[in-house]
């Protein structure tokens, strides 16, 4: 069973290999072991992330775990993942469009059992190893930025930072509204917003959540996308440069199913999907 359906994976993959420099083979010889093909890796780290599994069991004949490894630490360095993520949100705007007037950012703390960079005590699991996300996510929930931190970081803390991948998605339009729950109901939380000539719409402390939820569910569905992904819901990577590049790639296919969806009632092409219900 593959990791990711076909209809998201091959357009992700190909835009991926777009994205890659040309490659020129200096060997004096020219008698190394052949370099494995860039879309086998690819698709390999994509099996990671959405089973979960350690580079040893995904590795098979046709890749190895160290070369997973050497090719993922070389386009983190090329911010390659980034870049995708990037990719995949313009083409969402473009046949789509964003809802730039309606954001919305929540914490989200998953499982960091082997520590790094990203792993503090779990303020909701026994203080076990955990991970925090800061999300923000257009009107529509689709991943728009994704900050890491320990777990034991508050969801206040991260806002700025968070807000500040805003800069790629200018010009906003006038007066757009972030919408955040009762942990934000803080004095910076407001200054930051304030900061950047952004609205808030903030849940008050001590008021049922259901009552003032407003148009912040999105965020929430969208940290549930997120976690359907066995690397992000149990996190092993110790870097945090590992981390967000897995972050990135999550992001990137989430897009891409969502533009999938989308595109489903609007366009026609060759290889549609027979429904707009794609896993």
């Amino acid at each position: 069973m593959p990791a990711v359906p076909s209809c998201i994976l091959d357009p992700l993959r190909e835009e991926f290999l777009a994205l890659l420099p040309a490659r020129v083979d200096d060997h004096p010889l020219g008698c190394h072991r052949p370099r494995i093909d860039d879309a086998v890796v690819f698709d390999k780290l994509v099996e990671a992330l959405v089973f979960g599994a350690g580079y040893e069991r995904i590795a098979d004949a046709t890749c190895s775990a160290t070369t997973m490894r050497r090719r993922r630490d070389e386009w983190i360095r090329l911010g390659l993942f980034d870049r995708l993520r990037l990719a995949c949100l313009d083409a969402y705007d473009t046949m789509i469009g964003l809802d730039l007037a309606d954001l919305a950012v929540d914490g989200c703390t998953t499982k960091a059992p082997c520590g790094g960079d990203c792993a503090g005590r779990s303020p909701v699991d026994r203080g076990k190893g955990g991970m925090k996300r800061s999300q923000l996510s257009d009107g529509a929930g689709i991943p728009m930025a994704t900050v890491s931190a320990p777990a034991n970081t508050v969801d206040h803390a991260l806002l700025g930072q968070t807000l500040d991948a805003l800069k790629d998605f200018s010009p906003l339009p006038a007066d757009p509204t972030v919408h955040l729950d009762a942990g934000y109901d803080y004095r910076p939380c407001r200054e930051a917003l304030h900061e950047r000539g952004l609205l808030g719409q903030i849940a008050h402390r001590g008021e049922p959540a259901p009552i003032q939820v407003g148009k912040r569910w999105v965020v929430e569905r969208t940290n549930s996308w997120l976690n359907d992904f066995g690397r992000l819901r149990r996190c092993t990577e110790r870097r945090q440069v590992c981390v967000d590049a897995y972050l990135a790639l999550a992001a990137a296919i989430v897009t891409v199913r969502a533009l999938c969806r989308a595109a489903w009632r609007l366009y026609r092409w060759a290889t549609r999907p027979r429904s707009p219900r794609i896993r």
